[in-house]
């Protein structure tokens, strides 16, 4: 049945950058309505792999499929229509700098919609408010935002089309503990409340025990483990273990 397929699958991806093989086979499945997790060591490819499954990146061979559709057989405009299904945050949050905070997040309504640009700018204000930030945010430019407000402010960009998956590229990198909890949590929220499906690639050990249903690990070129918490501390791996060490270690996260 459809609605039992996986909202997206990746199978037997390699990728190669001159004679250095960074994935040698990857495949895993991602169902909808969760929040899904990739982690893996310094090297092992995991923000090249999700510019790889949105399209910006083409792998050295292999299979991404989104949405019942080949993201790298699919024509432009198919493309084009999957591109409006899926939200993107950048690690950097890639906010234009010469443009207000609701500008930034009215974008993508007014490059894929026929809306007036004032119907743009108001719905801009809603995502704002849905990322949790006060209204007076709208207007400010990205400059004058805080890390964490920037993160929020991107969230909103990428929730602008109404998704339904979003891909988050190490969310909270650079924030401080209590701003990266509360991105967190805000994360959850819309997983639960929205239905949405939630793909992010991050190091962040608070987050995995916190927020995530699911979780692959990349090693060695191939997916190592995919479950959960408590599964993934069963392996005997060595970066694993010290991974799940790192907390109770002195400066460990």
């Amino acid at each position: 049945m459809t609605e039992l397929a996986p909202i997206l699958a990746v199978k037997d991806i390699v990728t190669r950058f001159g004679t250095t093989t960074i994935h040698d086979g990857v495949s895993f499945n991602v169902a909808r309505g969760q929040v899904i997790a990739m982690i893996g060591g310094s090297g092992t490819g995991k923000s090249v792999l999700l510019r790889e499954i949105i399209g910006l990146l083409r792998p050295t061979a292999g299979q991404v499929t989104l949405f019942g559709v080949d993201v790298w057989s699919a024509s432009t405009v198919q493309l084009q229509a999957l591109q409006r299904r899926f939200g993107m945050l950048f690690q950097d949050g890639a906010l234009f700098s010469s443009l207000t905070v609701a500008q930034n997040v009215a974008v993508p309504l007014l490059e894929n919609t026929d809306l007036p640009k004032e119907t743009c700018l108001r719905l801009a204000r809603l995502k704002l408010a849905l990322a949790g930030l006060p209204p007076d945010a709208a207007d400010k430019m990205p400059s004058e935002l805080s890390g964490g407000m920037r993160k929020r402010a991107a969230l909103a960009r990428a929730l602008a089309l109404d998704p339904e998956i979003l891909f988050l590229d190490e969310p909270t990198s650079g924030l401080d503990p209590i701003s990266a909890r509360a991105f967190d949590k805000l994360v959850r929220l819309l997983c639960d409340s929205l239905g949405l499906t939630i793909f992010l690639v991050t190091h962040d050990l608070d987050t995995l025990l916190s927020i995530t249903d699911d979780i692959i690990v990349l090693s060695r070129g191939k997916v190592l483990a995919q479950g959960d918490v408590t599964a993934l501390q069963q392996i005997d791996d060595g970066w694993l273990h010290d991974y799940f060490s790192a907390r109770a270690a002195p400066g460990g996260q």
